[in-house]
């Protein structure tokens, strides 16, 4: 049976990437902190429904993931998912999200490194590693922003331009990954991931916001959106994401070394003005918006270009955003007890 490691096993990506990884046969086993709000309340549900190997684990201890990595011994794939994940958060107490995201992710590789441990590692970073993106020209529209030009979204071949410490420090962690793939021959692919999406996600205005918005349109709870609310991002389906991460495993020689901007695409393009109009004709209701400063370094759009998965590994999101956002909606009511607490404790 293939084995695979996933550090941030019970975040949203996580718990998403086991759910599907056990259905694919593999024996998954989950490292994580359980630091998040909603983490343990996913891992619960994990547990209840599969046999899981589980360790918790803060990868800024570098002994302890030394040491359980060993333990566990080889696999054929690690999803490095742990992170801290909010721009607004890293502004207010960057050492910690450096020590989190650069020297956590350094430490996972260099425990692979000295226990001579080589599994295919993912890394989740972000499409922030390209800064506020002011010299690609936009226009302003009645409900979002859009690229002068004609184009097919952001390429690899763009400039990084790292701008927040949360850029500062997942810039830093994916280079590093990059770099161990050729300096010490452990295998790795870097995906840089536009606004991803879906069940099991304990969102917030920050990150995470089609969940958040959708899950406070269900339940009637405030919204406040940072900047004018006209900024576009691609979206993609968690689902869509696990299935690349498959196909990667799949592909690992193709793959190895490689970095992807991965995200909905062209054909997945969503304001948060738009969507605020989405729920409120799909649930007939009006929903509480304010709207609060700019977030540093934001970019008012970005799109993918996602044509480098669909070409080496004829990838393609299948989940439209309507259907993405019923899932969100149908997991809120089965989980109305979770959600409701959890919104109580982001109250607070």
């Amino acid at each position: 049976m293939k084995r695979i490691i996933i550090i941030g096993g019970a975040g949203f990506i996580g718990i998403n990437s086991a759910y599907y990884f056990i259905n694919k046969g593999y024996q998954v086993i989950v490292l994580d902190n359980l630091s998040r709000k909603g983490s343990t309340y996913n891992l619960q549900q994990l547990q209840q429904k599969h046999t899981v190997q589980f360790a918790q684990v803060d990868i800024r201890n570098y002994e302890t993931l030394k040491e359980t990595l060993l333990q566990i011994g080889e696999v054929e794939a690690l999803l490095l998912l742990a992170g801290q994940v909010a721009v607004t958060t890293s502004i207010t107490n960057p050492r910690e999200d450096f020590e989190i995201n650069a020297l956590g992710t350094f430490n996972v590789l260099e425990a692979l490194r000295n226990n001579a441990q080589s599994p295919h590692v993912i890394y989740a970073s972000t499409n922030k590693v390209y800064g506020k993106m002011d010299n690609v020209a936009i226009t302003k529209l009645a409900n979002r922003y859009q690229y002068n030009s004609d184009n097919e979204g952001i390429d690899e071949a763009a400039p990084i331009d790292f701008y927040s410490p949360y850029g500062c420090s997942k810039g830093t962690a994916e280079q590093y990954v990059h770099d161990y793939a050729r300096i010490y021959n452990i295998p790795t692919t870097v995906l840089r991931q536009s606004c991803i999406y879906g069940p099991h996600q304990f969102g917030i205005e920050d990150q995470g916001w089609v969940a958040w918005f959708t899950i406070a349109a269900t339940l009637s709870v405030p919204i406040s959106i940072f900047g004018d609310g006209n900024q576009v991002r691609d979206v993609l389906h968690v689902y869509d994401l696990c299935c690349l991460y498959e196909l990667i495993l799949n592909n690992k020689s193709i793959c190895n070394g490689q970095i992807f901007n991965i995200g909905g695409g062209t054909n997945n393009t969503l304001s948060l003005n738009e969507l605020v109009l989405l729920l409120q004709n799909a649930l007939n209701t009006t929903l509480n918006i304010t709207y609060d400063n700019w977030r540093a370094g934001d970019q008012k759009v970005y799109i993918s270009n996602i044509n480098k998965a669909t070409t080496l590994l004829q990838w393609k999101p299948l989940i439209g955003i309507e259907q993405g956002i019923l899932d969100i909606k149908n997991w809120t009511v089965a989980n109305i007890e979770a959600i409701q607490s959890y919104i109580t404790y982001k109250a607070n």
